[in-house]
């Protein structure tokens, strides 16, 4: 019994040490998140693609960890980044599809911008003296003919430069076919905000990573630690490569101008990577944090062998490639690994990065979200301890082939249940030997879908659903 306490004693202290020698390297620690528009599971080269290459992200993935069963809260764009922004579920703010005009909008029932008040994790840190920064797409508000959305700066963010989505400063995209002439995309946002700069399309994320660049030196001239979204839409459509690019990829269709877009992304990000590489007190003191807002479009990319594409509850609409980079955090044992077990999604993102940066969230703040820093830094292989709830876009019912598409969803364990608003339709499968949805377990796993579709439809249920004129008084 002595040895036994003993050892219990040993193991505590460990564990103890471990804690202790993290949060001293994580004080005031760094942090950028990269969230791709609309790039399959299977679109980098380290996560399977024969047809592109990707090395600059992969070797971001060579000297960090890259998570196969990481999941987005939402199939579609919009959402998706309410979730990884708040650590919420997007359904508590009435947005669950991608905001368009007020009429689409309010026809779906839903908002036409972020509530600002609502628990951004910009915000918290802003409050914790971190520098905080938006570059790229943001579509969480001004869009379209909402021009009277918010600023991105009205969300926790000392500076922002976004694209046709979003309100303030912005890059606007240039376009050239083969034959050399020049247009433009989105004509008209010059009113959702200034000044705005014209920029091609295939160089435009060069932009917004030098922006972030300035940003953050200045940060560090200042002391000042920082948080900076850069969130790129090279790879959503329409397709833009480089002129000579596009010459040759477009005889190849879709495909092969999304790969063509998707090889110059990476390119780009190159100079963000060795300006963080190449810079030493950058280097150990960043953590970058790397997947895309959901599934590919049909056509454009791909998500390995899972069932479903972008605005599909299956999981190639919702599950992520993730990658995250900190050698200064990361041991180096664990450096270039794969977790293939833990489970976790986007709303996740919010407490972890939270604990990492040592910061305490406000009481009473909303969260759905649960603390997984240690799995993301490679100290554990913990999973998310509650289920993952989806709720389909609605509108999008038949879709891509599909008819009739499942309205909720749910992950939990091993577990993976599909099914109508009224729990009816059941779709099972054992996730984790079948990621393809191929074989549905229902029939034989009675009490299972029982369980499970009470709990999602209560969960849906639970959330705020307002009349559709309701959210267009209120954000009007």
């Amino acid at each position: 019994m002595k040895r036994i306490k003993t050892a219990l004693y040993v193991i505590i202290a460990i564990v103890f040490l471990s804690a202790c020698n993290r949060n001293e390297k994580s004080k005031n620690p760094n942090i950028i998140l990269i969230f791709i528009d609309d790039m399959g599971w299977a679109d980098l080269s380290c996560f399977g693609n024969d047809d592109a290459q990707t090395p600059n992200i992969d070797k971001l993935a060579s000297e960090g960890i890259s998570f196969e069963q990481f999941y987005v809260n939402s199939p579609i764009c919009s959402p998706s980044r309410v979730a990884i922004s708040t650590g919420t579920y997007p359904q508590r703010w009435n947005i669950t599809s991608y905001l368009a005009h007020r009429a689409n909008n309010r026809k779906r029932g839903m908002a036409n911008w972020l509530d600002p008040s609502a628990p951004m994790l910009a915000r918290s840190l802003q409050n914790a003296g971190y520098a905080t920064g938006h570059f790229g797409k943001w579509h969480m508000g001004g869009q379209r003919d909402v021009t009277n959305a918010p600023a991105i700066t009205e969300y926790g963010f000392d500076e922002s430069l976004t694209n046709f989505e979003g309100m303030g400063a912005k890059l606007l995209p240039l376009t050239i076919d083969e034959n050399g002439n020049v247009g433009r995309i989105w004509g008209g946002a010059e009113k959702l905000g200034e000044p705005f700069y014209w920029m091609q399309r295939s160089e435009i994320t060069t932009g917004f990573i030098d922006s972030a660049v300035v940003f953050m030196d200045e940060a560090i001239a200042k002391d000042e630690p920082f948080y900076v979204n850069i969130w790129p839409d090279d790879v959503h459509s329409p397709f833009w490569p480089s002129f000579e690019e596009y010459k040759v990829a477009k005889k190849e269709g879709k495909r092969g101008l999304y790969l063509a877009v998707l090889e110059e992304m990476d390119e780009q990000f190159g100079e963000l990577f060795d300006y963080l590489q190449n810079n030493e007190k950058l280097r150990d003191n960043t953590l970058v944090v790397f997947c895309s807002d959901n599934g590919p479009e049909k056509g454009a990319g791909r998500a390995g062998n899972l069932k479903g594409y972008k605005t599909h509850l299956y999981e190639g609409g919702i599950r992520s490639s993730l990658i995250v980079w900190g050698p200064g955090f990361i041991e180096e044992s664990k450096m270039g690994t794969r977790n293939k077990e833990s489970v976790f999604s986007a709303i996740d993102l919010k407490p972890s990065l939270l604990d990492f940066a040592g910061v305490e969230e406000s009481k009473g703040i909303v969260t759905d979200g649960e603390n997984l820093i240690e799995t993301i830094l490679g100290e554990s292989k913990a999973s998310r301890q509650s289920p993952i709830f989806y709720s389909r876009p609605p509108d999008r019912n038949n879709f891509y082939g599909f008819k009739d598409l499942p309205d909720l969803a749910m992950r939990h364990g091993k577990w993976k249940l599909l099914c109508e608003y009224d729990g009816s339709q059941p779709e099972l499968y054992n996730i984790v030997e079948d990621p393809g949805e191929t074989q549905n377990l229902a029939d034989e796993n009675k009490d299972v879908v029982e369980e499970m579709s009470n709990q999602v439809v209560a969960w849906y249920e639970s959330m705020p659903v307002l009349e559709k004129g309701e959210r267009e008084d209120l954000n009007n």
